[in-house]
């Protein structure tokens, strides 16, 4: 999930499109679709088959995954659920750098499964460009070689290829028609991957959060606007666009983007968007309350039709992240709190999740206190968040990952190259992206722990020649 913190501009950060899905509704051309995230990162979920179970009973029909857990993809075979994999970023540089290895895994990841189990497209990494292990280079290579391989079986008309990307992808979001992609990102990775992608006729896959553009400029994002509620909007100042929910500002920002690489014919589908039931204290806007608002909203949004302001024919397809809350997510309070389910399979909050569900629902619950609760205050003095290296390296490692990806801690100094990568320890680098993080959250209550793998000081961490910021 990516949640990349993001300063004013609002909506420059996530653009989104958060989606249940349930039903692949038709009532016309423009009609999205709702799918969900199935994500695993717990010790307290129910077994594959009692899932699916839950999806059938839920009028589920598009599910996405993290991986090709083999117990999972047996148990779709067969139930009529489309399903999206995953091949991890881990496997990025094998599936890049050997033609054998993209063959073997489309083999006994894809083939042995489809057609029985309705795989429709894989998620080739997550979240590459904001991977803190530098993966971005072997993206498109990978996913060239996982072509051929789909050819080579028979599999690449029936099955597409994409890559989630996070909205920190984007230099610029606000207004929506000046959005455009980073500058160091565009040749080398994202120009080629839309280049597959228009070749292939596959779409961009996007994850975007508009909690995290609230939670970081809640002084000027208005919460209805962010909540799909009724609300004055915004006109693009560019293109004289009204813009009545952030989701659809930011989705506008990425087809911009897009368009200004010459590549308007792209689609998209947000894979991941939500909002969390809880949060830590300085979570401006967590809550069930705006959570329900939030996820009932979108989904009615979805499945009422229409597109946005800039693509208004163009249908909104949303994955919903998550099915459950995980236990063991790494982060904020927040980030074990996205699910729609409890492990019991007891729904978090009650939302109407098809058309017929729609009539008569209330999706704007009041607001919850904590949507008013301000940031907690800084420390006084300068402290700095650093690595709990006792809590052993798999620990780390994730909180790491976290702080890089979907925590949006400015990561670009630890890269090879960068002023920060020496030395070139997990230790040092996850304190520099803790204490990046810990400073981008105004050194908030709660925001130097990750679970326990790192913690406040009061003198300056000593790791190299690198210089540790003090605040942005």
């Amino acid at each position: 999930m990516s949640m990349a913190t993001f300063k004013f501009p609002f909506f420059l950060s996530l653009f989104l499109l958060p989606l249940f899905s349930l039903l692949t509704f038709a009532a016309d051309n423009t009609t999205g679709t709702i799918g969900i995230n199935y994500g695993r990162i717990a010790n307290n979920l129910p077994t594959p088959d009692k899932v699916v179970a839950l999806f059938k009973s839920q009028g589920i029909n598009k599910v996405k995954l993290y991986d090709t857990d083999a117990a999972v993809l047996t148990a779709l075979a067969n139930s009529g659920i489309n399903v999206v994999v995953a091949l991890p970023n881990e496997l990025l540089s094998s599936a890049a750098n050997d033609h054998s290895f993209a063959d073997q895994w489309v083999q006994a990841n894809i083939s042995h499964y489809y057609p029985q189990t309705q795989i429709e497209a894989i998620a080739v990494g997550n979240e590459v460009f904001a991977d803190p292990n530098n993966t971005t280079k072997f993206l498109v290579p990978a996913i060239t070689n996982l072509q051929s391989a789909l050819v080579k079986h028979n599999l690449s008309s029936s099955i597409k290829l994409s890559s989630p990307i996070a909205l920190s992808a984007l230099q610029n979001s606000y207004p929506p028609s000046s959005g455009s992609f980073k500058p160091d990102l565009i040749e080398p990775a994202v120009k080629p991957l839309l280049d597959f992608l228009s070749k292939t006729s596959s779409y961009l896959m996007i994850n975007a959060y508009p909690f995290f553009a609230y939670e970081a400029n809640s002084d000027q994002i208005s919460l209805d606007y962010a909540l799909f509620r009724t609300n004055s909007g915004n006109v693009d100042s560019g293109n004289g666009l009204r813009y009545n929910s952030l989701m659809e500002a930011q989705l506008d920002a990425v087809f911009a983007a897009m368009s200004a690489l010459g590549y308007d014919d792209v689609k998209l589908v947000v894979t991941e968007t939500g909002w969390p039931s809880n949060g830590d204290e300085n979570e401006i806007g967590a809550g069930k309350a705006n959570a329900a608002a939030y996820n009932g909203n979108l989904v009615k949004r979805v499945l009422t039709g229409g597109g946005t302001p800039l693509k208004p024919k163009d249908p909104l397809n949303v994955y919903l992240f998550a099915l459950f809350n995980e236990n063991q997510k790494p982060g904020p309070t927040s980030e074990r709190n996205y699910g729609l389910f409890y492990p019991d399979e007891g729904k978090v909050y009650d939302i109407p999740l098809t058309l017929a569900g729609l009539s008569g629902a209330q999706t704007n619950p009041v607001n919850e206190s904590k949507a008013q609760v301000p940031t907690t205050a800084p420390s006084s003095g300068n402290t700095w968040c650093v690595a709990n290296a006792n809590v052993g390296d798999e620990k780390l490692q994730a909180a790491l990952d976290y702080a890089c990806g979907e925590g949006g801690a400015d990561c670009g100094s630890i890269q090879e190259g960068s002023t920060c990568f020496n030395p070139n320890t997990l230790e040092a680098h996850a304190s520099y992206a803790f204490n990046s993080y810990y400073q981008k959250k105004a050194r908030g209550t709660g925001t130097c722990d990750f679970g326990g793998a790192a913690y406040v000081v009061a003198q300056p961490p000593r790791y190299g020649t690198c210089v540790y910021p003090t605040g942005y």
